[in-house]
C-alpha cells in the first residue's frame, strides 16, 4: 500500500504554491509514495483580492482542490504551506487548523507526520517562528514534527540571501512580492519533501 502524503497549503500570491510543488516533486522521488497537493479555503472577498492582484496570480493554481479538515486523516503525512503574517501563520490557514477539533478529540492525527514551509516578505520577517509556532497545533494533535535537518547542506549557503531554515523550507517575496522562490529555495523544499516521504515511509512500515 502506498504511503500517503498530503501538502495542505494557503498562498495568496503563488510563492507558497511553488513551494509546495517543489516539496510534492521531492516527496514523489521516493517509491511507493502518493502525493496530493490541496489548499485551504479562502476568507478574503472576492473583491479585495481582485484589488490587491491576488486574484490574477490565484489563477496558476485554482484548479488544485480544496480540502475539508476531516481529510487529514487520510494521510500517512501532511505537510503544511503558509505565508507569514506578522511572524505567524495565516489566517486562513489557522481558520482551517481550528476547525480540526473533531479529529483531535478522536485521536484522529496522532501518530501520524506533520512538516511546515513558509514565505516572508523580508529576510528576518518571521519565518522560524512562523513554523515553530505551527508546531504547537501539530503538538496539540499528537502528530510527529519533522523539519529539514542539516544534511541538506543547501541551508549552509552564504553566497546569496536565500530561505530555508532547519526547522522547514521558506522562501522570500519581497515586500512587493515580486521575489520567486529561488533555485535554492526550491532545492531546500524538494529536500523536505524526500525527507518527511522517507520519514513516513519507515514510520508506516515499523
Amino acid at each position: 500500500m502506498a504511503t500517503k502524503i498530503q501538502v495542505v497549503f494557503y498562498s495568496m500570491y503563488g510563492h507558497i504554491h511553488t513551494m509546495a510543488e517543489a516539496i510534492a516533486a521531492g516527496a514523489r522521488e521516493i517509491p511507493d509514495v502518493d502525493v496530493t497537493l490541496y489548499q485551504v479555503p479562502e476568507l478574503v472577498p472576492e473583491a479585495v483580492l481582485q484589488k490587491s492582484g491576488a486574484q490574477a496570480a490565484r489563477k496558476a493554481f485554482d484548479h488544485v482542490p480544496v480540502i475539508r479538515p476531516e481529510q487529514l486523516a487520510d494521510a500517512d503525512a501532511i505537510i503544511f504551506g503558509t505565508p507569514t503574517r506578522f511572524g505567524n501563520m495565516c489566517a486562513q490557514m489557522r481558520n482551517f487548523l481550528d476547525q480540526t477539533g473533531a479529529l483531535w478529540m478522536s485521536g484522529g492525527l496522532i501518530g501520524k507526520i506533520g512538516s511546515v514551509f513558509a514565505s516572508t516578505a523580508s529576510q528576518h520577517g518571521g519565518q522560524e517562528t512562523t513554523i515553530t509556532s505551527f508546531h504547537t497545533s501539530l503538538l496539540h494533535q499528537g502528530m510527529i514534527i519533522v523539519g529539514a535537518p542539516y544534511s541538506e547542506q543547501r541551508l549552509l549557503g552564504m553566497d546569496e540571501i536565500s530561505g530555508g531554515t532547519p526547522y522547514g523550507a521558506t522562501t522570500i517575496s519581497g515586500s512587493d512580492g515580486s521575489r520567486r522562490p529561488s533555485q535554492n529555495e526550491l532545492a531546500i523544499a524538494r529536500f523536505q519533501g524526500r525527507h518527511v516521504a522517507l520519514i513516513t515511509k519507515r514510520q508506516t512500515a515499523a
